[in-house]
This record gives C-alpha cells, sequence and structure tokens, in this order.
C-alpha cells in the first residue's frame, strides 16, 4: 500500500475529497451536506449520512441566531475547545461551558442533580440567543425539554448529540419531539468532538467559509 503525498495545508480538503468519493451516488441536501460531512469528517464514521436529523429550517436558524451573536453553550469543556474562535469572532458570537463553574457544582449538589442539569439552567438565565450544543449528557438534553414544556428557556437551536447507552437514545427523541429546531444523531453515537464539529460546520457557513 503506497503513501498518499499531501501537504498540510490540503489535507482536510483532501480528506473531504475522500469522503465525497466514498460516498458515491449517495447525495445530500446543500442545507445540510456540509454539516453531515464534516461529522463524517471527524469521526471517520459514515453513518452519520443516516442518523443526522434535521428539524426543519433548523439550519437557516441557527445561522439567524449566530448572526444576531448567539451564545453557544457546549455541555464539555472538550467541545468548547474544539469550536473555531476565529469564526465566533467574526461574527460576534461567544462559547461558554459552565460544567466547571463553582456555583454549577453547588448547585448541583445541593438539588441532587448533575452538573449538566445545573449547567442547562444557568444559561436559561443568560437572556441571550443560545445554541446549546450537547455531546456527552443525556441529562442536559432531559433538563433542555423540561423548560421547553415549561417556557422557562427554549434555546434558538439544540445539537442532540451524546454518546453512551444510558438514556442517550431516549432523550435524544424527546428533543426531536419537542418540536424546536434541532440537530440530532440518532441511536447511541455521537460525542464532544460531533458537537463541536456541527458547531463548526454552522460556523463556516454563516461565514462563507467552504468546509
Amino acid at each position: 500500500m503506497e503513501l498518499e503525498y499531501v501537504l498540510p495545508q490540503d489535507i482536510e480538503h483532501r480528506s473531504f475529497e475522500i469522503i465525497e468519493s466514498e460516498l458515491g451516488d449517495r447525495k445530500l441536501p446543500e442545507d445540510i451536506r456540509p454539516i453531515v460531512m464534516r461529522a463524517i469528517h471527524t469521526t471517520a464514521d459514515f453513518d452519520y449520512y443516516d442518523n443526522m436529523y434535521f428539524s426543519e429550517g433548523a439550519v437557516q436558524k441557527a445561522l439567524s441566531a449566530l448572526s444576531e451573536g448567539a451564545v453557544i453553550v457546549t455541555d464539555t469543556n472538550m467541545a468548547k475547545s474544539g469550536i473555531n474562535k476565529t469564526a465566533l469572532g467574526k461574527l460576534g458570537c461567544t462559547v461558554e461551558c459552565f460544567m466547571a463553574d463553582s456555583d454549577v457544582a453547588e448547585t448541583a449538589s445541593a438539588n441532587g442533580t448533575t452538573r449538566a442539569v445545573a449547567s442547562v439552567d444557568k444559561a436559561a438565565k443568560l437572556g441571550k440567543p443560545v445554541i446549546y450544543a450537547v455531546g456527552n449528557a443525556p441529562t442536559a438534553l432531559i433538563r433542555l425539554r423540561e423548560h421547553i414544556d415549561a417556557g422557562s428557556f427554549v434555546p434558538r437551536l439544540i445539537i442532540g448529540v451524546p454518546v453512551g447507552f444510558v438514556n442517550v437514545v431516549q432523550s435524544k427523541e424527546l428533543i426531536i419531539e419537542s418540536g424546536i429546531p434541532c440537530i440530532v444523531a440518532r441511536g447511541r453515537k455521537g460525542g464532544s468532538n460531533v458537537a463541536a464539529a456541527i458547531c463548526n460546520a454552522l460556523l463556516y457557513m454563516a461565514t462563507g467559509r467552504e468546509q
């Protein structure tokens, strides 16, 4: 097997060419294509072609929120670290993760909940347009659904891609059934890297970057 010589600055572009080639005749609508492609690029997992769910108009609603300087809230610092800060800055957007905040830890302990739940409650008080990206904690999605049902916090978009086994599938379906704009990786697959990849795809679309 021969190695392929690719310049460092061309590796990402070449990766997308390979993905396109392996997808073959499988086509994606133009509005969701960059997001699914980046999820596949991040994971090398073509299952995302089939398991990604987009509510009607989710991408355009997300882009609108970003144009208004939305705050992206993540449920892990890993996801926060993976989100492109240059693209955020161009749009006047910010990214937050409250999981390590002392007040979140105190609230979670006092209420007997997870930090992910307490983080959602903190985000509900931001008073700004929020895109909530969940790559790890299904309890965050469950709490988001509770807020949505109560009308106390309705993010402009929920990215629901937690990975795992306990309540992962169910929590994703709760978000889909909520009727609010969402991008969800149905099933057990996902992760902080996928959450960041979806955020980046949206940011690149909003700033006019090709990939």
